[in-house]
């Protein structure tokens, strides 16, 4: 197996880790300057800031990226990313000193570990304090340390997630990685749509949790996973992209999750993908179209990615 493709140049990812607690948060840092947009697809996300990377609002940036498990607690972890980032004199420029802006989502893990341990602030700061560039470490670390998969038949029946990466070079020569958090309700596909990882029937075998629904005749007995599952990535990429543009391949990126996961999008999950652009220089035509099929690639092949370095 070939070594994955690094990073593009300036991007950094850090994680903490809490292996007892089974909890973490991970950043993302790219380089000053590069612009971001995000595309909301499932039906119960947890962010903050994220209205900082609608294309109608004033800011062009995103200083970090934050995605961070502890439910909507661990959202408090961005405090500690700001004041590294803030340290380091990065951020948005303002009249009167930088403000990072540091767009930020959950996953819920709480009935992994402990739920009274969640990332917070100093989580955060140890986080961008551990980032390097190259290849991120991938598994059951950061926010994937406690994140879990396959819960349609409920969570004891599913197995662990993780957080994954994948990198590809278009023909342009332009990088396109993604990072991924893998905490789905839904079951992990293979390339040829066969189940990675599914929910554990009763003769001890996977079972595709997507017909399971499809059959049902009535509401479950058991708990089916209904306190939260989501599948979160950022796809980072040296391509010279405007902040609408960046949202376009953040949306286009989203059928990368739909590819992986199934059943995905669900009122459970409250996927989310970012999407970070630091080229500079004019933007190609149709520059936007190909990072987009491109970054759709990455993101369903790091969700692979996470399960199986999570194995």
């Amino acid at each position: 197996m070939t070594d994955p493709v690094p990073l593009p140049d300036g991007f950094s990812v850090g994680h903490w880790s809490d292996p007892e607690g089974l909890t973490g948060c991970s950043v993302v840092i790219p380089p000053p300057g590069t612009r971001g947009g995000i595309w909301v697809q499932g039906g119960g996300p947890g962010t903050r800031e994220s209205d900082t990377l609608s294309p109608l609002s004033r800011s062009k940036e995103a200083t970090a990226v934050l995605l961070t498990g502890g439910s909507a607690f661990g959202l408090a972890a961005a405090d500690g990313v700001a004041r590294w980032l803030e340290q380091h004199e990065l951020g948005y420029w303002t009249p009167f000193g930088r403000v990072p802006l540091v767009p930020s989502a959950v996953i819920y893990d709480l009935g992994t570990g402990d739920p009274g341990v969640r990332p917070g602030p100093e989580e955060g700061y140890a986080a961008c304090d551990g980032a390097q560039g190259g290849v991120p470490e991938r598994g059951a670390v950061g926010v994937g340390t406690g994140a879990t998969v396959a819960k349609v038949l409920g969570r004891e029946r599913g197995s662990a997630g993780g957080f994954g990466y994948a990198a590809i070079r278009t023909g342009a020569g332009e990088t396109v990685a993604a990072v991924a958090a893998v905490n789905a309700a839904g079951d992990v596909l293979a390339e040829d749509g066969s189940l990675l990882v599914g929910p554990v029937g009763d003769d001890g075998e996977m079972v595709r949790g997507a017909d399971h629904l499809v059959a049902l005749e009535r509401a479950p007995e058991y708990k089916a996973a209904p306190e939260g599952s989501t599948t979160l990535a950022c796809v980072c990429t040296d391509a010279a992209l405007s902040k609408t543009e960046c949202t376009v391949v953040a949306r286009a990126a989203s059928a990368g999750i739909a590819r992986a996961v199934d059943p995905t999008f669900t009122p459970v999950d409250g996927d989310i993908v970012f999407c970070l652009a630091s080229g500079e220089g004019e933007i190609r035509e149709y520059g936007s179209m190909q990072v987009g099929v491109a970054a759709a690639t990455v993101v369903a092949a790091a969700i692979r990615d996470a399960v199986r370095q999570a194995a």
